[in-house]
């Protein structure tokens, strides 16, 4: 899997593979019963309630459980069976006005059996994605090897939002990377200093100008690849130079070509192999260059720095004990903030917050210094969690926050805080502190005018608790749409609550609007408030399945902090995905399992939870093909 050509990129691709054979007694024997509830409980209940509208002869919204149903244990059948959980946990399927409906026992049943599939998956780290540097990376990269300012890379396209990245390059892109190599080099080459650490002293009468460029070569593509490079990727940078020469370039000139080569190479835009892995295996450890590579690029958003590859070069760097010594030292390093720029604002959804639109004669409040106080909270209270190494339940339940004078408005404490600076703060009002009472998170889950008790229950359901909420059924009007006279006294309670006269929405909303309502004393951008936009009285109360009681969202945060194993699994779950760079599936809710046996012993600590999932068998292995294939099928 070595990349060879350093124009080409056609060696980069996923590494297709499959699992190895179970190797526990105890894994058999799961197997064998969820291999017996899936023929038992899921396999009838689909044919008694789903088959007639999701078969082979009818298929209502393209929706086929037939292939599913024959290959229950493969990655994409596992995409449709979260979707049927979802919706019969929901009740939302089989609809309400179908007569054949399953008792409660069923539903159990098929739930669990559901559950049991990931036994069905043998041992295996899944698709192992060779992926490119995103931007912040890139700019980043840039500014430890030449010193520039890394919104240097500022011209390149944002990456797709989600747990994997493109690992593929447009004509365009390949445009722009050669234009940001020659920025970089112009302001870097520009300074006599930077000239002598990447070239040296000057040469000297007599010296050998082809082997002082290839000593050069084989340096900077040391940093650069973050890997020793092979000879024949130093013998392509060295055709540069020749090349260069040839065309009859200066010798400095030849050496920045040689340098601009190196920078739009694979190996420096990819996180590629250090070696060449063993023929014939179906899953191998990460070599350490990768490895160092891999948890550099996670927790600092950069390439691994001079420890980090002196470890990777001893070949220790995969030893356990070491490893996560590693994890604390990066964590404990101001560059650990790139971990809220790459997955916090992503899982907490707040990188959206500076684009966002508001009405700015109902918020003027909403100016670029406010937002951007808004998302420096986030980021510092993130950190804080991670830093000190506090239980994941702080995300929810905590006495503190970051603010400034700015946002210090919206908390109704711009007496007492007071300047520019961000700083902590003790909050002596229990319904704030934590996500769920934060600004940042309750206008980003808010309309451009009101608030969303939808969006916010959705949210805390999904990226709090990590449960899958079924979509919206299609031609459901908006609250704007409502007939206004029948509406005119309700309050936007009672608008919303509408929603639930219509049999195939109640479902979701008897669970969703409650949360939403709980934090309906937050206006659009966090204030707190005693009525509603209609001019109703707040009503905060609501019940949660399993007969849980609130009336306030201090409240609230009590229960939901109270699911100390649900927040930290959901967080296990998105960080891992993240580190991968792919979507959870098959042995990953294995590997999670025993993750959060660790981490739940810990008492959930962040700081452990990370360890843990830079440790896990999926981060340090990949797969290399497909069991069964000939060596030259996998090639």
């Amino acid at each position: 899997m070595r990349v060879s050509g350093i124009f080409t990129i056609a060696a980069i691709a996923l590494a297709l593979a499959a699992p190895c054979k179970a190797d526990s007694e105890d894994f058999a024997a799961l197997h064998a019963d969820a291999k017996k509830s899936f023929g038992e409980d899921v396999t009838p209940f689909v044919k008694n309630y789903c088959s007639s509208c999701h078969g082979i002869k009818k298929q209502k919204g393209g929706i086929n459980f037939e292939p599913a149903l024959k290959a229950p244990g493969e990655s994409a059948s596992g995409k449709r069976w979260k979707q049927a959980l979802a919706n019969v946990k929901a009740h939302d399927m089989p609809p309400d006005d179908v007569d054949k409906q399953p008792t409660e026992e069923e539903r159990q049943k098929f739930m669990a059996g559901i559950g049991k599939l990931k036994f069905l998956s043998s041992k295996d780290p899944g698709t192992f994605v060779i992926r490119r540097l995103t931007k912040m990376e890139y700019g980043n990269t840039l500014r430890d090897l030449f010193g520039v300012d890394p919104t240097v890379a500022r011209e390149l396209p944002d990456e797709v939002s989600g747990e994997g990245f493109l690992n593929t390059l447009s004509p365009l892109q390949s445009e722009q990377y050669l234009a940001i190599a020659n920025e970089v080099l112009d302001r870097a080459l520009a300074s006599k200093d930077v000239q002598k650490r990447l070239f040296g002293e000057p040469l000297l009468p007599g010296s050998d100008p082809r082997a002082a460029a290839k000593n050069i070569a084989r340096s900077f593509a040391r940093k650069a690849y973050r890997r020793p490079p092979s000879e024949a990727e130093v013998d392509v940078l060295l055709a540069v130079f020749d090349l260069a020469r040839g065309n009859k370039l200066a010798h400095a000139d030849a050496l920045r070509l040689m340098l601009k080569a190196v920078l739009v190479s694979p190996q420096f835009l990819f996180i590629t192999p250090a070696k060449e892995i063993e023929s014939g295996r179906d899953i191998a450890p990460l070599d350490d260059h990768q490895l160092a590579s891999r948890l550099s690029y996670l927790l600092w958003a950069t390439m691994p720095d001079a420890e980090l590859s002196a470890l990777a070069d001893t070949g220790k760097l995969h030893e356990p004990a070491i490893l996560k010594a590693q994890v604390r030292r990066l964590l404990a390093d101001p560059r650990s903030r790139a971990l809220f720029d790459g997955f916090g604002a992503q899982w907490l959804g707040v990188g959206s917050l500076q684009s966002k639109t508001f009405d700015t004669a109902k918020f003027p409040q909403m100016t670029r210094e406010m937002r951007a106080a808004m998302a420096d909270e986030a980021r510092l209270f993130f950190e804080s969690i991670v830093r000190e190494n506090r239980s994941v339940v702080g995300f929810v339940d905590s006495d503190y926050t970051f603010l400034n004078g700015t946002l210090a408005a919206l908390y109704g404490m711009e007496k007492t805080v007071i300047g520019p600076e961000m700083r902590k703060v003790k909050l002596t009002d229990a319904n704030r502190g934590g996500i769920l009472g934060m600004p940042a998170i309750l206008a980003t889950t808010s309309f451009p005018n009101r608030t969303s008790a939808v969006k916010r229950g959705v949210w805390v359901l999904e990226q709090v608790l990590g449960e899958h909420v079924p979509p919206a059924p299609p031609n459901v009007p908006p609250l704007e749409k409502q007939d206004k006279k029948s509406v005119g006294n309700l309050t936007l309670r009672q608008r919303t609550e509408l929603h639930r006269t219509n049999s195939v929405c109640a479902n979701c909303h008897k669970i969703l609007d409650p949360i939403g309502f709980g934090l309906e004393n937050f206006d659009a951008i966090g204030r707190w408030r005693d009525r509603d936009d209609t001019g109703g009285a707040i009503d905060a109360a609501g019940e949660l399945p399993g007969g849980k009681r609130f009336s306030s969202p201090k409240e609230l945060k009590v229960i939901i902090a109270a699911r100390a194993a649900d927040l930290a699994r959901n967080l296990t779950e998105k960080l891992l995905a993240y580190a991968l760079c792919r979507q959870l599936e098959g042995y990953d809710e294995i590997v999670v399992d025993h993750l959060m046996e660790a981490i739940g012993k810990d008492g959930y600590h962040m700081q452990t939870l990370i360890t843990e999932v830079v440790t896990s068998y999926p981060f340090v292995n990949q797969r290399v093909r497909a069991v069964g294939a000939s060596s030259k099928d996998s090639r």
